[in-house]
């Protein structure tokens, strides 16, 4: 295949053709060692053949604009002038070097003095919003200049350069500013995944490689404690040495020979490994070495153990810290709380998910339970299987009693799900934020695991307030069926004449108070 020399008049035609193939993209994010911190020499600011830059914001003064390819000149995070050579220059150069039939791209956004929750698709807002940023404003003046959401914005130019070309890699060096993050290596996993994710990737075929900080600076203790530990944390990762690159003169940024030898190592390991074989995947594994039994109580917090490479995960938390004080399964991000004497999976947000392996005896309908608390109104989860729903959203009451977070209800989680004989994978996905499990429960009815009050358990009725009040109504799914305005405690004429049919109804109120109700019309 000809050489592929990128023009901005070629990216105009490769906008409507199949990807190139032979366009090789990186990802390049981190702090001010990615951004630059060395001052950038004549062959840093002109074009170099087949090194291409889509820009993360525009800079007129350049000639560049937001999203669209061009020469990739320092300095190729911002639109500083005079320009800065970065770690990610000579990564692309030598790249070019060393792979004369294809042409390298970069996609850089860097915040100096960041730490890595700026990244965070969840936690980047949190992190600007923290008091602490107030005394840092350069970071949030900073991080402006991407519109504040730094991961969005690369994203979005991410989805741009598949259409032109194949993302091969990401590059990152970040650290100085968490040296105390002890959970670092496992929130950058994190972000990798949610990048991989977002963009219909596989961790199979896109390394992630991290630098480490400097050797005589002020964080060598980190590039062990935690670049290094990136290669147990995630598969495909690997770190960089930073070991005899020169000095910039203080304790955390390199010197202009100093990037362009990091940049060439960075390259380096990219190319020993950006043609890997495929890592052997390893499927997950239920905790306790056997599937768990249907019928039978599955425990919240004896989710599988995660398996090795793509599509093996167990879990997704938001975050990757272990905020609980159960000290069991330290190991995982899951939020494990001690209460009583039971473990409960705690902290849950929307978007968040655990997965067990289970065994069902035999083909047919179950009826399910689930212990579940919640602070608030607005909580719910749903269940599925080898993934397939098996129940809609369920809506979990907000329990009563002076602490919000130890009284765990049996709450009816369907009217029976039909399931399959055999082994399966079972996933809790909540989908509404804010509320603790314990455990779930799949019986046969009449079977004694059954909850004995679970006929007239699934939202126990409050004292009822005389005053008219508007009730959303549920199904005993937790399908939200409507509202309904109740005047007194007349709740079944409320429902007739609201037309609700023949069946039982939840009803709840804004200010908390719940009622069964059976209309028998």
């Amino acid at each position: 295949m000809k050489k592929m020399i990128l023009s901005l008049a070629a990216a105009a035609t490769l906008a409507s053709a199949a990807p190139d193939p032979n366009f090789h993209i990186y990802i390049a994010f981190g702090q001010s060692n990615m951004a630059g911190a060395a001052g950038a020499a004549e062959p840093e600011t002109k074009p170099y053949p087949r090194f291409k830059l889509l820009p993360s914001m525009d800079c007129p003064a350049k000639g560049r604009t937001m999203g669209v390819w061009t020469d990739a000149t320092s300095q190729l995070a911002n639109c500083d002038n005079p320009p800065s050579i970065s770690v990610a220059d000579y990564f692309g150069r030598t790249l070019v070097d060393s792979l004369p039939d294809v042409t390298v791209g970069i996609i850089s956004v860097a915040v100096g003095g960041t730490a890595l929750k700026l990244f965070d698709k969840d936690n980047w807002q949190a992190y600007l919003e923290d008091p602490d940023r107030q005394k840092e404003n350069w970071i949030i003046n900073w991080a402006k200049a991407y519109d504040s959401n730094l991961y969005k914005r690369i994203i979005d130019l991410a989805k741009i350069a598949q259409k032109d070309g194949v993302i091969k890699g990401i590059i990152v060096h970040q650290g100085e500013s968490d040296w105390n993050n002890n959970h670092w290596a496992e929130d950058l996993k994190k972000i990798r995944d949610d990048m991989l994710t977002d963009l219909g990737l596989s961790s199979d075929t896109v390394p992630l490689l991290a630098g480490e900080m400097r050797e005589d600076g002020c964080c060598r203790g980190f590039s062990t404690s935690q670049v290094q530990r990136i290669t147990k944390v995630m598969d495909n990762a690997w770190p960089v040495s930073s070991s005899g690159l020169g000095s910039a003169g203080d304790s955390y940024h390199f010197n202009r020979d100093g990037y362009i030898e990091f940049g060439k190592r960075y390259a380096k390991v990219m190319l020993e490994h950006m043609n890997r074989a495929p890592v052997e995947p390893v499927p997950q594994q239920p905790f306790h070495g056997v599937a768990a039994t249907i019928p039978g109580r599955i425990q919240a917090e004896d989710f599988d153990i995660p398996g090795v490479g793509s599509g093996n995960d167990s879990y997704k938390d938001n975050d990757s810290e272990n905020h609980g004080d159960s000290g069991y399964r330290k190991d995982t991000g899951v939020d494990l709380y001690k209460k009583g004497d039971k473990v409960v999976v705690g902290y849950n947000q929307e978007g968040e998910w655990l997965e067990y392996t289970v065994k069902v005896a035999e083909t047919g309908k179950y009826d399910v339970f689930a212990s579940v608390a919640s602070a608030n109104n607005t909580s719910s989860f749903k269940l599925s299987m080898d993934g397939k729903d098996i129940t809609e959203s369920i809506a979990v009451p907000k329990n009563e009693g002076k602490d919000n977070y130890d009284d765990f209800n049996n709450v009816n989680a369907a009217s029976g799900v039909n399931l399959s004989e055999g082994e399966h994978v079972l996933r809790f996905t909540v989908t509404g934020s804010w509320m603790d499990i314990d455990y779930i429960t799949f019986a046969v009815s009449g079977d004694p695991i059954t909850p004995p009050d679970s006929s007239v358990g699934i939202i126990r009725s409050y004292a009822m307030n005389a005053a008219s009040k508007n009730y959303r109504v549920f199904d005993l799914m937790g399908k939200v069926l409507g509202s309904v305005r109740v005047d007194g405690a007349a709740f079944e004429t409320s429902l007739k004449t609201a037309g609700y049919n023949k069946g039982v109804y939840l009803l709840q109120s804004a200010d908390g108070i719940r009622r069964t109700v059976r209309l028998n019309r």
